[in-house]
């Protein structure tokens, strides 16, 4: 059986909040030896799909924003708008032949789904839901997110959750090789997740401090009496 490394979720800049050129990603997938990746990029597929020869298998994903939290469509052909009602992001992302994947979804510094997640869960609009995540530094979270999972009998996905080329690797799955959503989904259910926090690099690093010069003159904000 041929296994793959597959890390579910990463951002590129075209998500607007990280770092990370196609380049940078190709060189960083080689470096962790990854042979799949999802670029999940906040309400855009630009990257993704213009995304080819980067000696690693890029999947278009996205992850969109709605009023109940965000949620990541896998395996898209076009982008779904975000802010849209989360039962209409899921249609739109299934009329793609798409899976849902549920991010982080216990992570309370997070626009997460956790609130409305049971019930999504429920109704059969989760396909995956993401059990580990490398961007949540105690794993109370993930382990809810777990056995939320095991609960309704979904098949758990890891991502990096990376916005900077350092982050790449930082969690993935071991799995079957896969040929599209309906192979990917059979083949979690012998997947092993590897996995480590790693979190994000700083984007704007201080700079040193200057050396005290004991004369040089020092300004001081003017204040008002009121």
């Amino acid at each position: 059986m041929s296994l793959v490394r597959v890390d579910c979720h990463l951002h590129t800049v075209a998500s607007g909040d990280a770092v990370t050129t196609l380049d940078q990603l190709a060189e960083r997938a080689a470096r962790e030896s990854l042979d799949v990746v999802f670029i999940t990029d906040h309400n855009e597929i630009s990257a993704a799909a213009a995304a080819s020869d980067l000696g690693v298998r890029v999947i278009v994903g996205e992850e969109i924003r709605t009023p109940d939290g965000d949620i990541i469509g896998l395996f898209l052909t076009e982008r779904v708008p975000y802010v849209l009602p989360v039962a209409e992001v899921v249609a739109r992302i299934r009329s793609q032949g798409g899976l849902v994947y549920a991010p982080h979804p216990f992570d309370a510094g997070r626009s997460s789904l956790g609130r409305v997640l049971p019930g999504l869960c429920a109704a059969g609009a989760v396909d995956i839901v993401e059990v580990f995540n490398a961007k949540i530094e105690t794993q109370g979270p993930n382990e809810r997110a777990a056995a939320l999972a095991t609960a309704y009998a979904l098949p758990g996905g890891a991502g990096s959750d990376a916005h900077d080329p350092a982050g790449i690797g930082a969690a993935y799955l071991e799995m079957p090789d896969f040929d599209g959503p309906a192979s990917f989904l059979a083949a979690l259910a012998d997947a092993r997740i590897t996995g480590e926090y790693r979190p994000h690099a700083p984007r704007y690093p201080r700079r040193p401090a200057l050396p005290f010069d004991p004369y040089r003159p020092i300004r001081l904000a003017s204040r008002s009496r009121w």
